[in-house]
């Protein structure tokens, strides 16, 4: 069967099974969302410990890290991103996903060479970039003054 690439495409297009886009974005949102609410009820419980807004806030960002380290180890992170998609690529439990999969991936070669080494696969490039537009940018401002 000989097809021209324009005949291909619409091939494809007929065969391809249609994204369920607002399903999917309702669960984003949905998703998203809890975790955010998640957060915040983990930092009003900091603030009735006695912590100030500001320490309250750190607890809290610690305190979401962990947690999403632990759901990721558990392998139940990759059960809630699966259901709620994108709504789970909340910067802070996203990024802590982000650094704890691959050190779980690659922990059969070793503490450096596999954990050690591998958990800033992706987190790495994120890192670096993010240090260094923050360095430039400060020194923008530092001599716009």
């Amino acid at each position: 069967m000989d097809m021209s690439p324009k005949e291909y495409q619409q091939y494809v297009q007929q065969k391809a099974k249609k994204s369920p886009i607002v399903k999917n974005v309702i669960l984003a949102f949905v998703i998203g969302g809890l975790i955010c609410v998640i957060g915040q009820l983990i930092q009003n419980g900091w603030a009735s410990m006695g912590l100030n807004k500001e320490d309250a806030g750190t607890a809290t960002s610690c305190s979401m890290v962990l947690l999403s380290a632990l759901l990721t180890g558990c392998n139940l992170y990759n059960k809630i991103a699966r259901f709620g998609g994108a709504g789970t690529l909340v910067p802070i439990t996203g990024f802590a996903n982000a650094v704890v999969s691959p050190a779980i991936d690659f922990k059969s070669e070793g503490f450096i060479t596999g954990m050690a080494a591998k958990m800033f696969i992706v987190a790495g490039p994120v890192i670096v970039f993010g240090t260094l537009a923050s360095a430039v940018y400060g020194v923008i401002l530092m001599l716009l003054r």
